[in-house]
This record gives structure tokens, C-alpha cells and sequence, in this order.
């Protein structure tokens, strides 16, 4: 394989892993908020 590749798609990895990671708990907060306001109403 040429590591050249590597060299290219390694940053724009890193880039969306973090895009999902900082996604993903954000919606997780926005979940949890929502299933407590849910609850709260009864």
C-alpha cells in the first residue's frame, strides 16, 4: 500500500471521528434532556 494514501486519508479520519464524537454527545445530552422533560410531565 502506498503510504501516501495513508498520509491523506489519516487527517480527514481523525477529522470526521471527532466530527461523530462531538455529534454523538450532543445528541446524547439532547436525548437525555428531552426522556427528563418527558418524564417530568408524567
Amino acid at each position: 500500500m502506498d503510504w501516501r494514501i495513508v498520509v491523506v486519508l489519516l487527517p480527514l479520519g481523525i477529522a470526521a471521528g471527532w466530527a461523530v464524537f462531538n455529534i454523538g454527545a450532543v445528541a446524547i445530552s439532547q436525548l437525555q434532556n428531552f426522556l427528563a422533560k418527558r418524564n417530568e410531565q408524567g
